[in-house]
């Protein structure tokens, strides 16, 4: 099967039997999945720091009814 070239972009072809266009610039979707990848890779760092703060934000609370329990109850 041969894919038919779009008309005024050289990097798209048309697929014949789905009529679905097609990028095949090979450099171009590298670099789009390495985009991808480090926005992955962002998205995941950032929802770890995200559950770090919550998990201290908890700590903390714990920490501080502790604290006022030692406090009301050496009263």
């Amino acid at each position: 099967m041969e894919n038919h070239g779009v008309e005024g972009y050289a990097d798209l072809a048309r697929d014949p039997t789905t009529n679905s266009i097609l990028n095949v610039n090979r450099l171009e979707y590298e670099q789009y999945v390495a985009r991808r990848a480090a926005k992955n890779e962002k998205n995941q760092k950032v929802q770890s720091i995200e559950d770090e703060v919550a998990n201290m934000k908890s700590d903390i609370d714990e920490i501080k009814s502790l604290l006022r329990e030692l406090i009301n109850g050496s009263r």
